[in-house]
């Protein structure tokens, strides 16, 4: 697709996003040709708080607070020491230390109730037409993602998105979770383009600017209206939904 043609999809696309809802940059760079997700940013995490409150009344706040932020934290952890294990595990060790923790008794089988919520994620509202619009105007598309392969079949899967992203470039490949430069690398060895034709899509506040100290542009999914991390590193645009990223990608 030439590039008028391209820009026009992407802008009658975007047409429809809510004016002022996001801080999209100006400047005319190179054309975007693949953009690499975050799994969070396609998959709504929130059921599996809901789930942890259902199965532990009055607990589950506090368990998935402690769960969360040991995740990601054992992650980085085992980047740093070299002792990697995928991220299935990170989360499930994760859990079982929130658990103990916070003094609340979670059984077995509640335990696997947990951890096969994040095999049945859905896609926000948003996203089924971003992608599609995206993939309309030739933009390549796949997960560049903490997230195991199985994690993300399942997912995909459980959110009705088959056929819409490449293979998925999951940090098993590199053995380094992000924002390690080996897990954002998969992107340029992965789609086999430029770095500067590459967007990366970041959910969390650390992986966007992870990911724009690499060298990428970085589209953050502030779904959740947080401040820019205080990493003196700004994301190249922010918005809250995959039309304002179709509307980022339409200005180049």
């Amino acid at each position: 697709m030439d590039r008028p043609s391209r820009r026009k999809v992407l802008t009658l696309a975007a047409a429809s996003a809510v004016a002022g809802s996001s801080s999209l940059a100006a400047e005319t760079r190179s054309p975007v040709k693949a953009i690499g997700f975050d799994a969070f940013v396609i998959f709504d995490p929130r059921p599996v708080a809901a789930l942890a409150e259902e199965l532990l009344p009055g607990k589950g706040e506090a368990l998935t607070a402690m769960w969360r932020t040991r995740q990601f934290e054992y992650a980085w952890l085992r980047t740093l020491t070299g002792h990697y294990v995928d991220f299935w595990k990170v989360t499930e060790d994760a859990l079982i230390y929130a658990a103990a923790a916070t003094k609340i008794e979670l059984p077995a089988e509640k335990r696997d109730r947990l951890m096969q919520a994040y095999l049945a994620l859905k896609a926000y509202p948003d996203v089924l037409p971003g992608l599609q619009a995206l993939r309309s105007a030739g933009i390549r598309l796949a997960f560049l993602s903490n997230f195991t392969k199985p994690m993300l079949d399942a997912d995909v899967a459980s959110a009705g998105l088959k056929g819409l992203f490449e293979e998925h470039l999951s940090t098993d490949r590199v053995q380094a979770f992000k924002p390690h430069p080996r897990a954002y690398q998969m992107g340029i060895d992965g789609f086999g383009v430029r770095r500067e034709e590459i967007v990366f899509a970041a959910f969390g506040g650390w992986d966007a600017a992870g990911a724009k100290a690499f060298g990428y542009r970085t589209f953050w999914a502030n779904r959740f209206h947080l401040p820019v991390e205080e990493l003196d590193t700004k994301p190249d645009a922010i918005g809250d939904t995959l039309q304002d990223l179709v509307s980022f990608a339409a200005q180049t």
